[in-house]
């Protein structure tokens, strides 16, 4: 790639990663005089705590992604490439990409995290849910299920067609099986005649004790009981053993099923064999307070790759809200070091609330010492993830689809592309 003279003089600051720490940093370091490269092997950037709407039909793709290059298009010195990143070479202070090598003085790795199968090979039989594509797959398998369910004539095939299993009581699988069983219980049933999504069986499995276990156990009760009453079965303390293409075993059960969904874990990107240092169980990698590499000053890594511990001694949590936290004190401690100088304070996590949605009306809120659940929780999670939408634009339509959809009860994102 040619540079003019000018430009290159300047910094040159590689972002690995257009997630939320990534755009972050770029934001973080407008007009700092840094020559910015973004890389990512897609060229949108996901608002993935609504991805699950786009795989239960209630949101198109386009409503919850977004070009990177229209986020960051005011900033003249942010160039955005879509390469795929195979390593780093720290000696040689380059990034190595599956088409070429990009130079960097500062590098910022903020790549994310995908499923975590825990070593099994489960990946096309039970997708879990990380990107646009992700969700547009898990789509299409829950529509085909209700469809090829109305065409059988065996009841015990349309009985295995109509149930479905997810993994992982997190908030995504709990977000997963309330809106499957929305769209089962009120979306459907006008439209079909033979087979009654209605009979759909919707069923949580959860190997801990309790099903979101990162919130207070009285909101946990609270999520579980409202689940089981919009007629998903939530089973704790079942673990799977093995998964097939129709069928999930757990100990001595069997359960037939017309799609299984992954929402049990997370393990981060392998940026830290591309870096060369150690990371824990899941591919996180620890850095300093000041979100670097020990003994790599010139990487901060941040995000969900990132293992740093809280002040309370706990790991910053792997949310949207600390991604971009992380990212947006990269990208001013990387302004005072192209100064010359340091951060004064080390990073540290604020910790804005903790949210998860159950269904229509229904939502867990843990903001401090306030409590919310049911509809105030509903409404305080829907303003919340409407504001931290991208742009005016999504905004609106995210808004507009929410409305429609809690009047009629309709989801228009429900055609199946062959």
């Amino acid at each position: 790639m040619q540079q003019s003279s000018a430009d290159s003089r300047k910094p040159r600051v590689v972002i690995i990663g257009g997630g939320f720490a990534g755009i972050a940093a770029a934001q973080a370091l407008a007009g700092s005089g840094a020559r910015i490269t973004i890389l990512d092997s897609n060229n949108h950037h996901c608002f993935q705590p609504l991805l699950y709407q786009v795989a239960t039909a209630a949101l198109a793709a386009p409503e919850v992604a977004w070009p990177i290059r229209h986020i960051v298009r005011r900033q003249k010195d942010v160039t955005v490439l879509m390469l795929t990143v195979e390593g780093v070479d720290t000696a040689r202070k380059v990034v190595k990409t599956d088409k070429c090598e990009i130079g960097y003085d500062v590098l910022v790795v903020a790549t994310g995290a995908t499923h975590s199968y825990f070593g099994h090979n489960w990946t096309n039989l039970a997708p879990g849910l990380k990107s646009i594509s992700d969700a547009t797959l898990i789509r299409r398998r829950l529509l085909l299920a209700f469809e090829r369910a109305e065409v059988s004539d065996d009841p015990i095939e349309r009985e295995r067609l109509l149930t479905f299993v997810i993994v992982g009581g997190g908030p995504t699988g709990v977000e997963l099986a309330g809106a499957i069983s929305e769209l089962a219980r009120r979306t459907l049933p006008p439209e079909f005649r033979r087979a009654d999504p209605r009979n759909a069986r919707i069923i949580l499995l959860e190997a801990g004790r309790r099903i979101l276990a990162g919130f207070p156990e009285r909101l946990s009760d609270y999520a579980r009981n409202s689940l089981e009453k919009n007629g998903v079965e939530v089973r704790t303390d079942t673990s799977v053993d093995q998964v097939f293409e129709d069928r999930i075993v757990t100990g001595d059960r069997e359960i037939r099923a017309g799609v299984i969904l992954w929402a049990a874990g997370v393990r981060a990107s392998p940026a830290a064999h591309w870096l060369g240092v150690e990371s824990d169980g899941t591919g996180r990698i620890a850095v300093g307070g000041d979100l670097t590499v020990p003994g790599l000053p010139d990487v901060y890594v941040i995000g969900d790759l990132a293992l740093l511990m809280d002040s309370n001694g706990a790991p910053v949590p792997a949310l949207a809200a600390s991604a971009k936290q992380m990212g947006t004190y990269a990208g001013h401690a990387i302004r005072l070091r192209l100064d010359g100088r340091s951060p004064k304070k080390s990073f540290r996590y604020r910790d804005y609330g903790t949210l998860a949605t159950i269904g229509r009306n229904s939502a867990i809120v843990k903001l401090g010492r306030l409590e919310l659940t049911g509809f105030p929780g509903w409404l305080f999670w829907s303003v919340v993830h409407i504001y931290f939408l991208v742009n005016l634009r999504s905004r609106i339509f995210v808004a507009m689809s929410w409305i429609a959809t809690y009047l009629t009860s309709n989801r228009g994102a429900r055609i199946i592309a062959r």
